[in-house]
């Protein structure tokens, strides 16, 4: 197995993943650089990819496609990857509609700075995380780099799946306005460990709950404008239930973090969370819904776990 191994998902970014190959090849074979690509044909196959690849020792796997398919590498990486292990290392080319992570660690764009990036070999160790969720009929496990929304956030992504006429984050500020039509806030009760080791409480009907390990989220929403990637913590931002005028009065400031002076909204780091919701909610995960029914949830931070090209 050459030592470069390119995931490519060919339908990232409305087909922009297809149209990106031939060009991602020639960059690669000008660089100079050994490598093998392969593309996904389905969902769950980079996953799978990436975990055979760690087990057969590649040492640089580049995602090319959006948060999503960035999401399955990491895992197929982490599932393949021995307890307190480093993981990695993970390139990252974003073709995708909101590739938060990517931008958000920093990664250049562009195939010529893709090349340049694994050939100079630098990297960047920063946090991930690994969540716990269950239903009243599974449980599962899932790891994480960008963002975890349990709640309306995970509901505008399961609309934004359905929206086929925009492309790109415009599709999730469309599906905020069509979840809003029919979502309504659960009552939860979240528990959370902070950074000074002390075990905070909340019971309340809740719109949204996010965690973030970067700032951005869809493209566009800053929820939680002050995340760091390698603080070894999770910003977390709980959002009342609020009426559709105040939701709307709120939307905007999310664009550049300016909610966070809105005192309703509460905030704070954490190392891990627990939440259990009366009614079935959706969470999702760096944008890809993984249950639409979870009861319960446990996640936690994994300090500089992840190894990125950059």
């Amino acid at each position: 197995m050459k030592a470069v191994q390119v995931i490519l998902n060919p339908s990232a970014g409305s087909g922009a993943g297809a149209r990106a190959k031939e060009p991602l090849v020639a960059a690669l074979t000008t660089a100079g650089l050994s490598f093998e690509l392969t593309e996904t044909t389905r969902q769950g196959h980079a996953l799978e990819l990436a975990a055979a690849m760690r087990a057969n020792g590649c040492q640089v796997v580049v995602a090319a496609g959006g948060d999503g398919t960035v999401n399955e590498v990491l895992n197929g990486l982490a599932q393949a990857t021995p307890d307190g292990e480093l993981i990695g290392r993970l390139a990252t080319y974003p073709i995708g509609t909101g590739n938060d992570f990517s931008d958000m660690a920093g990664a250049k764009r562009g195939l010529e700075a893709l090349a340049e990036r694994i050939a100079a070999g630098r990297t960047r160790r920063v946090d991930m995380g690994r969540g716990i969720f269950t239903s009243q009929t599974r449980e599962v496990v899932r790891y994480f780099d960008n963002n975890v929304g349990l709640g309306f956030e995970a509901q505008v992504t399961v609309d934004s799946n359905r929206i086929r006429w925009v492309s790109g984050p415009v599709r999730y500020l469309v599906a905020v306005f069509k979840a809003l039509r029919h979502y309504r806030s659960p009552h939860v009760e979240v528990a959370w460990e902070n950074a000074a080791g002390m075990w905070q409480e909340r019971a309340q009907p809740a719109l949204m709950i996010s965690l973030g390990n970067s700032r951005r989220t869809g493209g566009l929403f800053y929820v939680n404008p002050d995340a760091v990637m390698d603080d070894g913590l999770l910003d977390l931002a709980i959002v009342p239930d609020k009426s559709l005028a105040q939701i709307l009065w709120l939307l905007p400031q999310t664009f550049s973090g300016a909610h966070r002076n809105d005192p309703t909204i509460l905030f704070d780091r954490c190392v891990q969370l627990k939440l259990t919701s009366a009614r079935p909610i959706p969470v999702h995960l760096d944008g890809e819904v993984i249950m639409d029914d979870v009861r319960a949830a446990r996640v936690e931070i994994l300090p500089c776990r992840l190894e990125i090209v950059v």
